[in-house]
């Protein structure tokens, strides 16, 4: 995208080596969500991320419906293959934080690279980019899925973290008994 110069005009308040935008120009500064591009309006909120990691209440619960219907309805049908310790898939993924990112980030790319006004490489480039490395790191057997199959699932616990914010203020003194 190119913009036409700033033009320089003279006027009693500026002197003649003061520009001024050309209001035809399409504005270039960065949209930071908050209003018109450049503008500060610290009374509105930009609008929520897209990544269902950040969505809580009915707006997760909303997603994660239409997550569920791709994921049942196109993605399993067509690309699930049948699991296996090999190739392994829980029958409740959605009780899988880490798989839940997982297809997430694909079902976005899916809309990304297959609905209307995307390019005719747009299936091609889904496949190859995101459908096939993330179905691999979903499926491997040492992967979010491990020790789940057909009719169960197992739980999966975090990994312990010592200190929650390591590197935050130090937590408040105990009141004095």
């Amino acid at each position: 995208m190119t913009t036409a110069p700033a033009e320089k005009t003279e006027t009693p308040d500026t002197g003649p080596d003061t520009e001024t935008p050309d209001t035809d120009a399409p504005d270039t500064r960065p949209d930071t969500g908050a209003g018109p591009p450049g503008t500060a309006t610290p009374d509105k909120e930009p609008p929520p991320p897209a990544f269902i990691l950040y969505m809580q209440g009915p707006a997760y619960a909303h997603e994660l419906r239409q997550l569920t219907l791709w994921t049942h309805h196109v993605l399993l049908p067509v690309y699930g293959r049948e699991a296996s310790s090999g190739l392994p898939w829980c029958p409740v993924w959605w009780e899988h934080p880490e798989a839940v990112a997982q297809l997430h980030g694909l079902w976005l790319a899916w809309g990304d690279l297959t609905g209307p006004g995307s390019p005719p490489t747009g299936p091609a480039m889904w496949h190859r980019d995101y459908l096939f490395p993330a179905m691999s790191a979903l499926r491997d057997p040492q992967g979010p899925f491990a020790g789940c199959k057909p009719g169960m699932h197992r739980p999966k616990t975090p990994p312990p973290i010592d200190t929650l914010d390591p590197f935050g203020p130090p937590p408040p003194p105990p009141p004095p008994a």
